[in-house]
């Protein structure tokens, strides 16, 4: 069962500085949403953590849709989960808008991160890999300190890995499970907000992946979606925390998207066809789809932007 929920709070709707599309010197060509991308899809079936590489066809993450604008010409990023899906599509916008990358990644999933690397690369940027688990307290700082050190220094941090299975039963849902959700979801982007709040110059953007499930609950993830819920209460409080130091925090809450987290969360091609032919968009979300959202919030012109959480879940809603 897919996680999509039915939210009850106003949207912001988020329709600054599109970057996709064909380009010419006059105007940007209109781009359907209804159509753009095939409604059928066929998932891998894989394990936790997955590899983007299993998918045919796979997900786009903008490696040719992408066009930049120079709009994070001279930032330094740091993303968490930048190998595949969401995160590579964000480290694919950031360096084509001028931005050096530094991300994290599980070490099963190098030869995605070689992949996103090489993109990062193409678009004349530099990149450095720090693989490693995010449940762990002193790798995350470490993960922190390592990217600000490759870097030159951090004026965008971005958390956004995260960890989900579906379980129909709360009775037989495992210790184990509810503690890797909450370690990966909650304990690790606290872990990286501490470590990089002092190292962010005025100007700074911190941006953390919510859900749209953090409103509209889901039955089959519902710790997932309580993590999620935590994080739009931590933006907004972090956010008044860290105005008087000049950081903004904000999140992006996307809707279902198609990435590794589908399978690893237990969806099957059948189980995810079924559902999306019953949402009011009619299809899932690309990962290129969902990048600009981000760009948005890291960009210093969005100065005034901040405790504010981005829908991005198509006509279902947001925030």
């Amino acid at each position: 069962m897919l996680a999509f929920g039915r939210l009850a709070v106003p949207l912001v709707m988020l329709f600054i500085g599109i970057t996709l599309g064909h380009q010419t010197p006059e105007h940007e060509t209109l781009i359907d949403p209804r159509n753009r991308y095939p409604a059928n899809y066929t998932l891998p079936v894989q394990g936790f953590p997955g590899l983007q590489s299993n998918w045919h066809p796979r997900p786009d993450c903008g490696e040719q849709s992408y066009v930049g604008h120079g709009r994070l010409r001279g930032r330094r990023a740091l993303i968490t989960g930048g190998d595949s899906g969401m995160g590579r599509a964000i480290a694919i916008a950031f360096a084509r808008e001028g931005a050096d990358i530094a991300f994290n990644y599980l070490e099963v999933e190098e030869s995605d991160a070689r992949e996103t690397v090489s993109f990062i690369r193409a678009a004349g940027q530099k990149a450095f890999t720090i693989p490693g688990d995010l449940r762990n307290e002193s790798f995350c700082a470490n993960l922190v300190h390592r990217a600000a050190a490759s870097l030159g220094g951090l004026d965008i941090v971005v958390s956004h890995a995260g960890y989900a299975f579906e379980q129909a039963y709360i009775g037989n849902h495992s210790t184990e499970s509810f503690e890797q959700t909450l370690r990966t979801n909650v304990y690790a982007p606290f872990f990286i907000a501490r470590a990089a709040a002092p190292l962010l110059p005025p100007g700074s953007s911190l941006i953390f992946t919510a859900s749209d499930v953090a409103v509209g609950g889901n039955a089959r993830l519902v710790d997932y979606a309580a993590t999620k819920a935590m994080l739009v209460s931590f933006t907004r409080s972090l956010a008044l925390q860290l105005w008087p130091f000049g950081i903004r925090v904000n999140a992006v809450a996307p809707g279902g998207t198609l990435t590794n987290f589908l399978t690893t969360q237990g969806e099957t091609t059948e189980s995810i066809n079924g559902a999306v032919s019953m949402t009011p968009g009619g299809r899932l979300a690309q990962p290129v789809e969902v990048a600009p959202a981000y760009v948005d919030l890291a960009e210093g012109i969005n100065s005034y932007a901040s405790g504010s959480v981005y829908g991005a879940n198509g006509p279902t809603g947001g925030f």
